[in-house]
């Protein structure tokens, strides 16, 4: 989730990109950039660490700027440092970049033959030395011709020292705006960054290529000009934070497919049906026999999941264990096992001790996190970064759908490299991960119905999740975000297990919430259904599209799009976070912050 702040005007630049720079802290980062041009010249300074380093660095410099660009960075290619920060530099030019560039090692090769030096190990130094190696005097053009060589996502801003008097602008799968001001241009990649300066903003589409001046916009798409409508936002700092959501949790639960195309993106080629994890050496891994997952609450359930994507995908036998408990029960570890320790913040006291006690056994590690340079990422010999951005609410949303993503395409990962997978099946199996964010889109459509419906259930005291297969563990999470958001007890369990206990509490005052979407299992879940509608109780279920049966047998229903067995987690989990909350918003409870509850365990 990096930030990009761009501008141009008769305000001093580096004041205005910082002050931006600092508005979009929010989102998280590792370093942080400036490049303006000073006397004719372009000045770049950047620094690993916190924007107070970037601030101590340019205290004492004199620089007299009216235009110039910034940038906040979260490592994806290299690590964070001061040589991977950007602006990243070419000769005349000078960009900042947020997205993934695909095929930047061919285009390096292709540079480097052409004379191009590299300082760092990104893949946003090489659209610098790309836009340079086209400039005829016409950045605008220089950038147009760039773009279309690069495979991927980008949202750049760039500057010229032969053109001093514009920033170029372009976008692609990654969001960009341009806050328009009296003589003065500002450029975002979200609107907080410039929202103290104008409340006027242009939102670039998929393709859009711009100039800006100080006093004018041109936009070109697909080579010819369009025009684009100026709107007005009303938003106060904070509703700005939020994007105009009233919580946290809402906004994140609504940034769940962007958040998965980002975990997912750069991993993987539909042409050659294969998977790529570039964090993961799988030499080291090669000899595995056995994985143990760690992890505590949401991450746990992710890792739930995760058992049935390994063993079905890579046929490699597969442990889950509660990490507080692991590290008190003297478990077993050599060599041939892969720990694989889940959390969205690296720093869950419980993991890392079962992290350093498996490392100690001789267990390699790979981990899955979404914080660069976090404890379990240092400590890990392999890890898999979620690019989920910040999560500021404290039930969990996006960390843990861009968890579920990732054991996905590591469980490919392993099985193609175990030759389990044919490169055919990959392909079919990749056909419909990538039509996931546009179903998660489908499914936030049932928003309104969702707080319809939670209308007539927050007076209920209690709560029991069904679900089968993919989806019990799903069960377990939706059970636990009642429970932490709204208070209203609730028990998550597999659905074969009603009759062996929870049975008992059935009954009209019971509502039950099943997970009924199509599987290898429907008919078994559809049996569940009827004994709960036998004993008078009340049922709430998701179904795929087509369904007639479990909806047939329902109080209220969910019907949700056609996809892999194996996906359905991801729709299902929308459904349960989306009741959760607007159960919680309705009782006019903290949603973002409940009781007794932290963002992240960070001690015993």
């Amino acid at each position: 989730m990096c930030g990009i702040v761009g501008f141009i005007g008769n305000r001093q630049a580096k004041d205005v990109l910082i002050e931006g720079l600092a508005r979009l802290e929010y989102r998280g980062y590792d370093s942080a950039g400036i490049a303006v041009l000073n006397k004719g010249e372009i000045e770049i300074y950047r620094s690993k660490g916190k924007l107070s380093v970037l601030k101590e660095l340019i205290s004492d410099k004199k620089i007299d700027s009216k235009i110039g660009i910034g940038h906040t960075r979260w490592a994806t290619h290299g690590k964070p440092s001061d040589e991977n920060a950007h602006p990243h530099k070419s000769k005349r030019i000078a960009l900042v970049h947020n997205g993934i560039i695909e095929n930047y090692l061919q285009l390096k090769n292709e540079l480097i033959d052409k004379g191009y030096e590299f300082s760092s190990e990104t893949d946003t130094e090489v659209i610098a030395h790309l836009i340079d190696s086209l400039y005829k005097d016409n950045l605008f053009e220089a950038v147009k011709n760039a773009i279309k060589k690069l495979k991927g996502s980008y949202a750049i801003a760039v500057i010229s020292e032969n053109e001093p008097d514009k920033i170029v602008v372009a976008r692609y799968d990654s969001p960009l705006v341009i806050g328009v001001g009296e003589n003065e241009m500002f450029t975002a990649s979200d609107i907080p960054a410039v929202l103290s300066y104008t409340r006027k903003f242009i939102f670039l589409e998929e393709g859009d290529v711009a100039t800006l001046t100080k006093n004018s916009v041109y936009i070109e798409n697909n080579g010819k000009e369009v025009k684009r409508e100026i709107k007005v936002i009303d938003w106060n700092p904070v509703m700005a934070e939020k994007a105009g959501y009233k919580h946290f949790m809402l906004k994140e639960i609504y940034e769940q497919p962007r958040a998965i195309i980002d975990t997912i993106r750069g991993k993987y080629s539909l042409e050659e049906g294969e998977i790529y994890f570039g964090e993961v050496d799988y030499e080291t891994i090669k000899d595995i026999e056995k994985i143990t997952i760690v992890a505590c609450g949401t991450s746990w359930h992710a890792g739930l999941v995760g058992k049935f994507y390994i063993e079905n995908f890579a046929k490699i036998p597969v442990e889950v264990d509660i990490a507080s408990e692991f590290r008190y029960r003297n478990p077993i570890a050599t060599n041939k096992t892969l720990l694989i320790p889940i959390s969205q913040s690296g720093e869950t006291a419980d993991t890392i001790a079962a992290l350093r006690m498996s490392k100690k056994m001789g267990a390699k590690v790979v981990s899955i996190c979404n914080v660069v340079g976090s404890t379990i990422a240092r400590e890990s010999d392999g890890v898999i970064y979620t690019h989920a951005g910040p999560e500021i609410g404290v039930a969990s949303t996006k960390a843990f759908t861009t968890q579920l993503a990732s054991l996905f395409l590591f469980a490919l990962f392993l099985g193609q490299k175990k030759g389990v997978l044919e490169k055919s099946e990959i392909k079919s199996i990749l056909n419909d991960l990538i039509q996931l964010p546009e179903k998660i889109e489908e499914v936030l459509k049932h928003d309104k119905q969702i707080e319809d419906i939670a209308k007539e259930f927050v007076r209920y005291k209690n709560f029991l999740y069904l679900g089968r297969h993919y989806n019990y563990p799903i069960a377990l999470e939706g059970a636990l975000k009642l429970k932490e958001i709204s208070y209203i007890h609730a028990e998550g369990y597999p659905a074969g297990e009603m009759k062996h206990g929870p049975i008992a509490l059935i009954d009209k005052e019971m509502p039950v919430f099943v997970l009924g979407t199509k599987s290898r299992v429907y008919d078994k879940i559809l049996a569940n259904v009827e004994e709960v509608k036998a004993r008078d109780g009340i049922v709430i279920s998701t179904v795929t599209k087509g369904d007639k049966d479990i909806i047939s047998k329902s109080d209220y229903s969910f019907i949700l799009p056609v996809t892999l067995e194996e996906l359905t987690p991801f729709l299902n989990s929308i459904i349960i976070q989306l009741f959760a909350y607007h159960a919680s918003n309705l009782l006019g409870l903290d949603v973002d912050q409940p009781r007794n509850l932290a963002k992240s365990v960070t001690v015993e």
